[in-house]
């Protein structure tokens, strides 16, 4: 058995990628080769059967050139009109089975996710799809929504492929080991420089926490749309230095970095499975993140959009650290051969 997969490929390091590379290297260690089409505007020279096309002619070259037996598509965040039609193509493709794993925690309850009808374009291509992988049940019921038949549906987590940062050399960038160095304790976030993580809400908690905790900073990782107005906001604060905007990290670097924080945050207006978080977990950090309906357990929950509640959850976690810490969870692969197992059902 081959296999392709199609997605955002590292780097930059994000929960889709994490969890394309954590099958990748899953199948590569049972032997099964596992072949790679980044379909991010990041691009690397190709190699190790990862490949990066240019554009959608080479996208569409390479599909027809290579060979697999089974083509497996990951899609985040919208479901545009473009990977719509990525995704048809897919199911034409002579030859292989079409898996799509859907990352879009979101999107059943955006508009879009609410109009969906067997009646659709999105119902048709979904439909055509071999087998069809939620992240989480109600990724699943959307699929439902759409027609698609229920027992070619599954709903598997992502998985958070994770190990402790190795000894050695400190992986983090200089600018954010010195950061660390400086403040404790640091709050750490890691995402999207996007309006759905609320990032203000945390920038602005931070000065009531400096209050009590005078050494306390914020550390953002991840880059976005909101790069340039979110440094306006830090740079309108009397605790500007204590704000860093990190920018992309290389993977072990931010692991490195969420071992190492005081708090890990992660407030969103809305979202689905987060990587980080079950990361977050596994390195044994206290977390703390907005409710979804479908945070992990051992997760700190509090409302959306509320400073009072992030602001609270922060002093208990600080007060109490040995409390709120919570013990590593065993690395369990079990979702990693459930989707083994799809492939080789089909």
């Amino acid at each position: 058995m081959r296999v392709l997969q199609l997605g955002p490929y590292p780097p930059p390091h994000g929960g889709v990628q994490t969890n394309l590379v954590a099958i990748r290297q899953y199948l590569r260690r049972r032997g099964i080769p596992c072949a790679v089409i980044n379909l991010t505007r990041f691009r690397q020279p190709d190699g190790d059967d990862v490949y990066y096309p240019a554009n959608a002619l080479q996208l569409m070259w390479l599909l027809l050139r290579l060979r697999y037996d089974v083509l497996h598509l990951h899609i985040g965040g919208d479901l545009t009109p473009r990977l719509l039609a990525l995704g048809l193509v897919c199911t034409l493709v002579p030859g292989a089975k079409s898996v799509l794993t859907f990352h879009s925690g979101g999107y059943p309850s955006s508009p879009q996710g609410k109009s969906a009808r067997p009646a659709t374009l999105r119902g048709f291509v979904f439909r055509r799809f071999d087998r069809l992988i939620g992240v989480n049940a109600e990724i699943v019921a959307l699929f439902h929504r759409f027609g698609v038949s229920p027992d070619r549906t599954r709903f598997i987590y992502p998985h958070a492929f994770s190990s402790a940062p190795a000894s050695g050399p400190d992986p983090r960038p200089e600018a954010l080991r010195l950061f660390f160095d400086s403040h404790a304790p640091v709050l750490l976030t890691v995402g999207l420089l996007e309006p759905e993580y609320d990032l203000p809400l945390q920038i602005e908690v931070l000065g009531p926490v400096r209050e009590t905790y005078p050494n306390a900073g914020l550390a953002i990782v991840g880059a976005g749309s909101l790069e340039a107005k979110l440094s306006a906001c830090i740079r309108a604060k009397p605790y500007a230095e204590h704000v860093l905007l990190c920018g992309d990290v290389p993977h072990a670097g931010t692991l490195r970095a969420i071992e190492e924080c005081g708090v890990f945050l992660r407030t969103t207006l809305y979202d689905g499975d987060s990587i980080s978080v079950r990361e977050a977990l596994h390195l044994g950090a206290i977390v703390i993140a907005s409710e979804n309906g479908m945070r992990p357990k051992g997760v700190r929950l509090i409302p959306p959009a509320n400073p009072e509640a992030l602001r609270e959850a922060i002093f208990e976690a600080l007060a109490f650290p040995a409390l709120a810490r919570k013990p590593a969870p065993q690395i369990d692969e079990t979702n990693l051969q459930a989707i083994l197992d799809i492939y080789e059902s089909l």
